[in-house]
């Protein structure tokens, strides 16, 4: 499958706004500046972007490289690098975060998601209607996973008020159906062909180049920014 640049791009904005969110984090984390993270409209919003991007282009990468059937292949290596890594963040949260752990962070989702949408990449129809009946469900009639959590929580011994980064299946599976209709409708071709996604700029080329690497990056970089902001503490 040849590689989309523009959708590398997409995926390279929302790893620079996501390194500027969690450079934001852990200023606000070691005291050094005080920064309503959570109940601030627009960082609400920022962090809001920066998901809905990366889910966006999950989708969509899933319904390019299973478009002409379901590569088994992919999918096992897929779910073996996800599922370790969902279980490292877990493991280094409880022992950083004991009381606010991550449990169902982004990549958790995107490992559970990743396996979900493969029931719909040859469906993008169905992806739409039910991306969009999601939301409808989720902001109208209040649609959500609270209930299931309320029940496992206290058997899992899950965080019950907060959690650093939760990503709840309903209803941010949306995001993920809205990426694969996207390009089982071949919108993407229209969106991707557009000059802003294929100029030639050094600034193309680094978000293209990163945006190859995303989840290497968002693994390396939130321990690399933890540990040089919180060094700052002993100077």
């Amino acid at each position: 499958m040849k590689r989309i640049v523009g959708i590398d791009i997409f995926r390279g904005v929302a790893i620079v706004l996501m390194v500027v969110f969690h450079f934001c984090f852990d200023l606000n984390y070691f005291k050094f500046v005080e920064i309503p993270l959570y109940s601030s409209e627009f960082w609400l919003d920022f962090r809001l972007v920066i998901v809905n991007i990366f889910l966006i282009t999950v989708g969509m990468s899933l319904a390019l490289v299973h478009r002409n059937g379901i590569k088994w292949s992919s999918v096992k290596k897929r779910a073996l690098i996800l599922g370790g890594a969902s279980l490292a963040i877990s493991v280094v949260t409880y022992f950083v975060f004991p009381h606010t752990w991550v449990y169902f962070g982004v990549i958790h989702f995107i490992f559970v998601a990743s396996i979900a949408g493969l029931l719909f990449v040859k469906f993008p129809k169905t992806s739409l209607a039910l991306s969009g009946a999601i939301l409808i469900g989720y902001f109208f009639f209040n649609f959500n996973m609270h209930p299931v959590f309320y029940k496992v929580a206290p058997i899992l011994h899950l965080p019950m008020h907060y959690t650093e980064d939760l990503v709840p299946f309903i209803p941010w599976f949306s995001a993920v159906l809205l990426g694969i209709a996207i390009v089982g409708l071949n919108w993407h071709k229209v969106l991707f062909e557009n000059r802003i996604f294929n100029a030639k700029t050094p600034v193309h080329s680094f978000l293209a180049f990163i945006g190859k690497r995303a989840l290497l990056i968002y693994l390396i970089h939130l321990p690399l920014l933890f540990g040089i902001i919180g060094a700052f503490q002993f100077l």
